[in-house]
């Protein structure tokens, strides 16, 4: 049960820190994100929609409780990077567009070792 909750907390942190820092990258317009975004064939304004998203998941991920939500910040989580990895394919970017399944893999593995607490079917056990 220890390793599981390690597993579980060191992929957690891991893909929280490189959507955090994306998303913070993204809704504070820097210059290397919005260069990125430009390459990859998106408009400007996207990059708030982006990192008000990410910052949203990342909080839902870390924060206790809401199990409902968390199942659906694992969906966004994964759409976005999954999306990033075939954005930067269709760009033309070669293996750069392998990097975003290294954070993806993380997220599988946060999603696979949660506690118990943090799956929907707590929720469903507590309104039986």
């Amino acid at each position: 049960m220890r390793q599981r909750s390690i597993a579980y907390w060191t992929a957690t942190v891991f893909v929280s820190c490189v959507i955090g820092v994306s998303g913070s990258l993204a809704i504070t317009h820097a210059g290397p994100m919005m260069k990125a975004l430009a390459h990859l064939g998106y408009p400007r304004y996207f990059s708030n929609l982006l990192g008000v998203g990410k910052l949203a998941g990342v909080f839902v991920l870390l924060a206790p409780g809401m199990p409902r939500l968390k199942e659906w910040a694992y969906v966004g989580c994964g759409i976005t990077i999954l999306s990033a990895s075939y954005s930067h394919y269709s760009s033309g970017d070669g293996l750069l567009a392998l990097e975003p399944l290294i954070t993806f893999g993380a997220l599988v593995i946060s999603y696979i070792c949660r506690p118990t607490t943090r799956r929907l079917t707590a929720l469903i056990n507590q309104a039986s």
